[in-house]
């Protein structure tokens, strides 16, 4: 059975799509600490409990198996240019933390070899390393998943033959909301805000399963 990885993922929304279909998914992130590596966080879904400060070691099974896609979501709390007026604050050694765990995600992401995409907000990414591949809007995929009728910019860095799906919008919708921007502020606001659109990851699973419905 083949694989899906999630690396800082906590909500599992990005392999739901995976997961349904068959494939074994698995969520690394350090906030697993009262889940056991391999529980289920859902169905086809595993939690493994990691610090990304350094790269998974991946089991070896799971990559015989065969890895078909994977997803990274690296904190973006000191990258965000939302957040540019709190930059000086910070310090040097939260900028570069922040950079660390986004290379550890670009380092696992192309040692895996399979499609990828590493996901964040409009950051200062695009000065340290480069553009983003694509950008989008949750909305342009509401023909997949209606609640997702909301505005969130969100960059793409991507690799080893991802494939963009095309905008599916549903058009008897009204003008998007920016609900995102409007989030309460408490413990649960960053996964929130973090979540990969549930329409967004249908497309993603659509364009990128090469084995199409065969696992």
């Amino acid at each position: 059975m083949k694989s899906v990885i999630s690396l800082f993922d906590y909500t599992g929304s990005a392999v739901m799509p995976w997961a349904t279909a068959g494939y074994a998914a698995y969520i690394v992130d350090i906030q697993h600490t009262n889940k056991k590596e391999g529980s289920s966080h859902g169905p086809g879904i595993h939690t493994i409990h990691h610090d990304l400060n350094t790269p998974w070691l991946v089991p070896s099974e799971i990559i015989k198996a065969g890895i078909a896609f994977v997803f990274a979501f690296p904190p973006c709390t000191h990258l965000s240019v939302s957040g540019a007026r709190w930059f000086k604050g910070k310090g040097l050694g939260a900028l570069a933390e922040s950079i660390q765990l986004f290379h550890t995600a670009v380092q696992m992401c192309e040692w895996l070899g399979a499609p990828y995409i590493i996901e964040n907000p409009v950051s200062t990414i695009s000065t340290y390393w480069r553009k983003p591949d694509y950008t989008f809007h949750p909305h342009q995929f509401t023909g997949y998943c209606r609640d997702d009728n909301y505005t969130k910019k969100t960059c793409l860095w991507t690799g080893n033959g991802f494939v963009m799906p095309e905008q599916f919008k549903d058009g008897e919708l009204s003008e998007p909301d920016d609900r995102i921007h409007k989030a309460a502020p408490g413990p649960d606001r960053a996964d929130f805000r973090s979540a990969t659109p549930s329409g967004f990851a249908r497309a993603v699973y659509l364009a990128n399963n090469k084995l199409k419905g065969s696992i």
